[in-house]
């Protein structure tokens, strides 16, 4: 899981919270699609704590969580569409 800051000094402070915390904690350099300069790119912080806990940071220092994608989201599994009917049903009796 990585939250992604804007400034480094933020990463920085959100990785040393996580430290402290007994979590570990990397701030790397976010590679962005589209973007030539590198002063332009975020920071992530990689972290192994709760999500809860990295998702109060990322609010509290304007980021956004990003989930890993080996990372199931907890989502119910999909299902097949029930079948219709192939004509209306009669409720009344017929007369």
């Amino acid at each position: 899981m990585r939250g992604i800051f804007f400034d480094e000094d933020d990463a920085r402070a959100a990785a040393l919270v996580l430290a402290r915390g007994g979590f570990e904690a990397t701030v790397t350099r976010e590679r962005l699609a589209g973007e030539d300069d590198d002063e332009d790119h975020p920071w992530a912080v990689v972290t192994d704590a709760p999500m809860i806990q990295l998702e109060m940071l990322v609010e509290t220092y304007d980021g956004w969580l990003d989930l890993d994608e080996e990372e199931p989201e907890h989502r119910p599994p999909l299902r097949l569409p029930m079948p219709l009917p192939e004509e209306p049903k009669r409720i009344k009796r017929p007369e």
